[in-house]
């Protein structure tokens, strides 16, 4: 008798220690959970306003930079778009650095996290430019050049930000930075 009332405790504080464990894992989801950014489009509008305002930055640099030195329009599109990619990561970088993570570990989450969105911003502001008529021979001083370049981030923005959404939803993209922001 005295060895069925021991089983049968034992058998109790397996359940409890098991029934403990699944509540810690579904708080630990639930919490996970709570801390991953909603997919919604006010989140991936932000996210892609960031990488705007890094490819706006790289763009207009390498535009001042090749009109300086006179150079063509293929070099000054691709230091454009290398800067554009340069300051897209750094941006990122910025802020996981900050949350006090390892500069390698920041580098692998700015190129998880901004690279398609990145990639798309620069395909259709570049495509963008390409297509418009004169645009490409523009200069700093020329109105073309500026609302030229305004329009095709513009609709590099509106393009970019169901990518992001997308993304973020199945966890990637920005959602990966968003763990470092807390």
């Amino acid at each position: 008798m005295q060895h069925e009332a021991h089983a049968a405790h034992q058998q109790h504080e397996a359940h409890a220690h098991h029934q403990h464990e699944t509540h810690d894992h579904h708080r630990h989801e639930a919490h996970a959970h709570h801390h991953a950014p909603a997919a919604t489009w006010s989140v991936a509008a932000l996210a892609t306003l960031h990488c705007l305002t890094g490819c706006a930055i790289g763009e207009v640099l390498g535009m001042v930079v090749g009109t300086a030195f006179g150079w063509g329009n293929l070099p000054t599109m691709l230091l454009a778009i290398v800067l554009a990619f340069f300051f897209g990561y750094s941006l990122t970088l910025r802020g996981v650095l900050r949350a006090g993570v390892d500069f390698r570990t920041a580098l692998r989450v700015a190129l998880a996290a901004d690279t398609l969105s990145i990639v798309v911003m620069e395909l259709i502001d570049n495509g963008v430019i390409l297509v418009w008529p004169s645009a490409m021979d523009a200069t700093l001083g020329d109105a073309l050049f500026w609302i030229s370049l305004a329009i095709s981030l513009v609709i590099a923005f509106a393009v970019t930000t169901p990518v992001n959404k997308w993304t973020i939803a199945r966890g990637k993209g920005h959602a990966v930075v968003h763990r470092y922001h807390h």
